[in-house]
């Protein structure tokens, strides 16, 4: 059971999250309630990831992160905070956050985020080069980590984006791969706008792909899309 340390003051939303994420994401989650507690508690055992909260007495999330990060410059942190203004996301990232999330928020979607944030980071430990960045798409071949889809002799250069995106599309090939994970994953945030820029890169991956009619990524309506290759 992989451990969550959740760094909440406002009692009645720890203790919600708390038991939401123990009963739905099955984890072991350590609440405190203030800055100071959060770093003892962090000092005193090991966890797989990090809730905090921003805006806490005694010491700031933004403060513990800092810390902690000198400590553990690894450990996935998710920062949540009712401040929305760019400025605190740069914040948020520059001090080594792995994710942002605004209040008031779902906590459905907190956990979409934290089970999609730890799965990356598991993928990233496990790869060595070869099992998580080659893949085989019918006649194609994708290197993820120079993002290219070689078909023979000719190589179609990706951009970031759209190798993160086709990259889950292949470790979740002929399932569904859904809307809130990949946004969440690539752009850390499921909103409108980056819903449709989504769509854009998915087109694109559709033409670089268009030349096999054994493979095909079909879009599954109300959920998501899923990568196909036939025999």
């Amino acid at each position: 059971m992989m451990k969550i340390l959740l760094v909440e003051d406002d009692p009645n939303l720890g203790m919600l999250l708390q038991d939401y994420l123990q009963l739905k994401g099955k984890f072991d989650v350590v609440l405190c309630k203030d800055g100071e507690e959060g770093l003892k508690a962090f000092t005193k055992s090991t966890f797989d990831l990090l809730i905090l909260d921003v805006m806490m007495p005694k010491k700031d999330g933004f403060t513990l992160g800092k810390e902690i990060r000198k400590m553990n410059p690894k450990v996935p942190i998710i920062f949540a905070t009712a401040k929305a203004m760019i400025e605190d996301k740069t914040q948020a990232f520059n001090l080594g956050g792995d994710d942002y999330i605004t209040k008031p928020f779902r906590i459905e979607e907190l956990l979409l985020r934290i089970n999609a944030l730890l799965k990356r980071v598991n993928e990233n430990g496990k790869d060595s080069g070869e099992t998580l960045s080659h893949f085989k798409i019918g006649k194609y071949e994708f290197d993820y980590t120079s993002q290219i889809v070689k078909d023979g002799e000719h190589l179609q250069k990706l951009s970031t984006k759209e190798a993160e995106l086709l990259r889950l599309l292949c470790l979740k090939q002929n399932e569904v791969l859904t809307r809130e994970e990949a946004l969440l994953s690539i752009w850390h945030d499921d909103n409108y706008f980056n819903g449709r820029s989504m769509d854009v890169f998915l087109s694109k991956i559709r033409k670089y792909l268009k030349d096999d009619p054994k493979v095909e990524i079909i879009n599954v309506h109300g959920k998501g899309y899923k990568l196909l290759i036939n025999s």
